[in-house]
């Protein structure tokens, strides 16, 4: 696979009560996950982005703290990845993204998502 087939990109997952699995790194049975409702994640996440964006905040030190995906123990780094790695919404996202563009929230089976593209 080429280097122009492949994406690096970091995010930060908030999952909620539709997410496909329920249960985190932080949240390991689920349970506050189960009761937070997808519109009480978007306003989370969107709060969270806000925060990046304005440079109150770095994107690494959101995902750390708050991502619900285990990636947030890398700053919510996921390495390079090529087509058909990921689910396809989120795919379609960052390859779309320049490098040092973030998206705005994206849903997917997971939860909602913001992504930064890194390579």
């Amino acid at each position: 696979m080429s280097s122009q087939e492949q994406v690096r990109a970091s995010h930060v997952l908030i999952k909620h009560e539709g997410s496909r699995r329920k249960a985190s790194w932080k949240d390991p049975e689920g349970c506050a996950i189960s009761a937070t409702t997808r519109d009480a994640s978007v306003a989370r996440l969107a709060t969270l982005r806000q925060e990046i964006a304005s440079g109150a905040a770095r994107f690494e030190d959101i995902a750390a703290k708050h991502s619900d995906c285990s990636s947030a123990k890398r700053g919510g780094d996921l390495g390079r990845f090529g087509r058909g790695q990921m689910q396809k919404p989120f795919e379609e996202a960052t390859f779309a993204l320049k490098v040092g563009e973030m998206s705005d929230i994206l849903d997917t089976d997971s939860g909602v998502h913001i992504i930064l593209r890194t390579g």
